[in-house]
């Protein structure tokens, strides 16, 4: 891509000191050359992929243009003046090699009716601000950027219920905060229509139909003490699939809603009116949760139950296919016709955004159920090839991009721009669906299903990784073993 549009690019994960050689010695002679050869000595032995996204122009400047991106993955540097690198947010970070893209920031213009002090969750709004960059919001708005913003919401309205006895705002009061908060992240260079992008109004803040919103009522109905030892740590290893805290933020958001009392103790929710109240009062557990714990501990625990959510459905719009369904019914051997109407079906798909590993699994398995659906019976990703990362953004047209299901933020280096880091890179073949799956899908690997782990013994001595990069146990997107040496 050429003339004033820029181009993103993320690292991919992938081990092997020869790649980094041959980088270098393309780069040598440069200035970043020698930063590149630096950080490579300090930091884990990480392969560089280029990949682009188009930006729109009027986000771009003279200073920021990027050539086209060079057939063989592998670019060349670029003079930054310095007048144009700015603040790093993160210091304590570490600082990925990535082709620079820098957000335009400013001052930010606040209504003066928000009667908070949001220095005070400076940490959190700024994370934000990166995690939901103009530039990529859109690709990454799905795993990183929604899950984010509304961690930030909530951790606002905890903040925001230390000044008073309630854990909600009210109507008028939201509007004017929410309003702020959408100031302060845009001027930090985040999207400015962030709460169109991730579905979230001001409503969101006030509790809504919750019958419940003052912090005296519901510490009396709700058992916090039980709310706080299942959620004040939650376990990544565990949650998405035997879940602690999920079901006591359930548990208490049903008991402040009134609904079980009203149908007699029973757990039946069956009109919209009861979802919606349902939906409301997590809001509030929400906000009594993020005001009980720092405010670090609120947004990882906010973020891995994300995880949990977005993990379990498949993000990608699908289209009827009705070109690969003529091209490859009734198909018993490899067909250019039907794995190149199968191809384009997906370059398609792939556009869309970036995706995680679990969700690139359930998105090939949906897909493969509308083709089947349709007549297509012949596994035709083994056919023709298409791989897990194939659902995914591609990196010029060649390599696939999957995010960790673990929760991730866009990191920010204050000379080389905004990257991420991308898992299970390698060609894992798409799963074609069966009639056992239809029924029965799922990712959580059954209690004590793992073989045990190699011993040191086993193993002996290797300088070598071992990669085992199919455990579908969340979040073992990949186990790395290092053999002792």
């Amino acid at each position: 891509m050429s003339g004033p549009n820029l181009h993103f690019f993320s690292k991919l994960r992938v081990s092997g000191r020869m790649a980094y050689a041959k980088t270098a010695t393309r780069l040598k002679g440069s200035f970043i050359h020698q930063l590149l050869v630096i950080s490579i000595c300090l930091t884990s032995y990480q392969n560089v992929v280029a990949l682009h996204v188009p930006h729109k122009t009027t986000q771009t400047s003279s200073t920021s243009e990027l050539a086209t991106p060079p057939r063989s993955g592998i670019f060349e540097p670029i003079e930054i003046p310095p007048a144009v690198i700015p603040h790093y947010p993160f210091p304590g970070k570490s600082l990925p090699p990535m082709y620079p893209s820098f957000p335009k920031t400013y001052d930010p213009v606040l209504t003066g009716r928000c009667p908070v002090n949001f220095s005070v969750i400076s940490s959190i709004t700024e994370k934000t601000a990166s995690d939901c960059t103009r530039s990529l919001s859109t690709v990454v708005g799905n795993v990183i950027c929604c899950p984010q913003f509304n961690s930030l919401l909530h951790i606002f309205q905890g903040f925001y219920s230390n000044r008073s006895d309630t854990l909600v705002l009210q109507s008028a009061v939201a509007d004017d905060c929410f309003r702020d908060i959408i100031s302060i992240l845009a001027s930090k260079g985040a999207n400015s229509s962030i709460s169109s992008l991730c579905s979230v109004k001001s409503s969101n803040l006030t509790g809504g139909s919750c019958p419940v919103k003052d912090i005296g009522t519901f510490e009396k109905i709700v058992n916090t003490s039980k709310l706080l030892e299942s959620c004040s740590t939650v376990d990544s290893l565990k949650e998405c699939c035997r879940p602690v805290c999920q079901p006591a933020i359930s548990e208490a958001a049903l008991l402040i809603s009134g609904i079980k009392t009203a149908l007699g103790g029973k757990n039946i929710v069956g009109v919209p009116n009861e979802i919606d109240t349902l939906s409301d009062c997590k809001g509030v557990v929400y906000s009594w949760i993020a005001r009980a714990l720092q405010f670090d501990d609120a947004n990882s625990a906010f973020r891995l139950l994300s995880s949990c959510k977005v993990n379990k459905v498949c993000p990608l719009e699908f289209k009827q296919p009705l070109e690969v369904v003529n091209a490859c019914r009734n198909l018993a051997a490899p067909s250019p016709s039907c794995c190149s109407s199968l191809n384009a079906y997906i370059a398609g798909i792939q556009k869309q955004m970036l995706i995680t590993n679990r969700q690139a699994i359930i998105c090939a398995a949906a897909f493969g159920f509308m083709l089947q659906k349709a007549g297509v019976m012949t596994n035709v990703y083994e056919l023709c090839d298409v791989d897990l990362k194939d659902f995914s953004l591609q990196a010029y047209g060649q390599e696939g991009c999957l995010l960790r299901s673990y929760p991730a933020d866009l990191v920010y280096d204050n000379s080389t721009g905004f990257s991420f880091t991308c898992d299970l890179n390698d060609n894992i073949a798409a799963p074609w669906p069966s009639s056992s799956t239809a029924t029965s899908w799922t990712l959580c690997a059954p209690e004590m299903s793992l073989p045990a782990l190699p011993t040191s013994e086993i193993l002996g001595n290797y300088s070598e990784y071992l990669s085992f990069p199919t455990c579908f146990a969340y979040p073992c997107d990949a186990i790395y073993l290092r053999r002792s040496s």
